[in-house]
């Protein structure tokens, strides 16, 4: 019986890219430092990760289906941050976010991480940008990292 399991080694030449929401700035540029860092302390250059800003969450899915039909990135990170209003924008956005970047993911075969938060309260977002439940930023870099290992390993 066969195991696979991917982990946190360099993947050498390859390219990382991290498309990022300008909406929350204050909690997106938090993810994007955590992923930038996250990636550093893990043997990754910073020339060899590309910033993509967006809008916001809803632009998201497009840019990284644009960078995934490219085939110039091992993994694309995608962050942002969407925060419960008074109407039902929030489950539009979040949900049609998420399954964009599923689609992305599934349709050309690259890892796409999903870091948008879909949070009820703008605490809530800042305690995972940072604050006590860590930051997802950091965590989408990691997976990013140990699939872009998982996927050179499967036949």
């Amino acid at each position: 019986m066969s195991h696979f399991e991917g982990d946190l080694r360099s993947p050498g030449s390859a390219r990382l890219a991290i498309v990022a929401s300008r909406w929350n700035a204050r909690i997106t540029d938090a993810l994007v430092t955590g992923a930038r860092q996250s990636l550093a302390s893990n043997g990754i250059s910073e020339d060899a990760v590309d910033v993509i800003r967006v809008p916001g969450a809803w632009e998201i899915p497009l840019v990284a289906a644009r960078l995934a039909a490219a085939h110039q990135h091992a993994a694309i990170i995608t962050l942002g941050c969407v925060i419960r209003g008074d109407t039902r924008h929030y489950e539009h956005v979040a949900d049609r976010c998420a399954e964009g970047l599923m689609r992305v993911q599934l349709d050309f075969g690259v890892p796409v991480l999903n870091g948008v938060l879909a949070v009820e309260r703008a605490e809530d977002a800042e305690a995972r940008a940072g604050g006590s439940h860590g930051n997802k930023g950091e965590e989408a870099a990691l997976a990013a990292l140990e699939m872009i290992n998982l996927l050179e390993q499967l036949p």
